[in-house]
């Protein structure tokens, strides 16, 4: 009897990976967050505000950039609600003067320092209510952060 040595056969399989919207559509389809729902909404409000937003998953949420700078993402460790954090980035940036640097006269947004604000939601009929205060506030907040 002749003994054969096996020889393993590793199958490769070609795995294509996800693109960076497709990479947030799974993480929105996988959270558990109550407000999963609201988190769409606000989320198509954002895309729809400019057609040069993008999206990817930064900081283990979705975050949204402008011209592949990151100036709006998701804090979604509140159970109660969905924060959007609207800022310039990871790195500091210097500011010139004290003051916040946009004029929110919708009053949405609750500043953290002058180039730093934080935007709550608590249900979708917020969000419907607040629609296009969100939207001008998001045009606004590219605006000033690319200029």
């Amino acid at each position: 009897m002749i003994k054969m040595k096996k020889k393993a056969v590793k199958v490769e399989t070609k795995t294509s990976k996800l693109s960076d919207t497709e990479q947030v559509l799974e993480y929105i389809k996988k959270s558990k967050h109550i407000l999963k729902n609201e988190l769409e909404i606000v989320r198509n409000i954002i895309l729809g505000a400019n057609k040069k937003i993008t999206e990817h998953i930064k900081w283990n949420a979705p975050s949204f950039c402008f011209n592949g700078d990151d100036r709006i993402t998701f804090n979604l460790s509140k159970k109660d609600c969905i924060q959007l954090i609207f800022h310039r980035g990871a790195k500091v940036k210097e500011v010139k003067g004290d003051k916040p640097m946009l004029d929110d006269t919708t009053g949405l947004l609750i500043w953290a320092s002058n180039d730093r604000a934080i935007a709550k939601f608590f249900s979708a009929q917020e969000i419907n209510e607040k629609k296009e205060k969100l939207k001008k506030i998001v045009k606004q907040w590219i605006k000033i952060t690319t200029e």
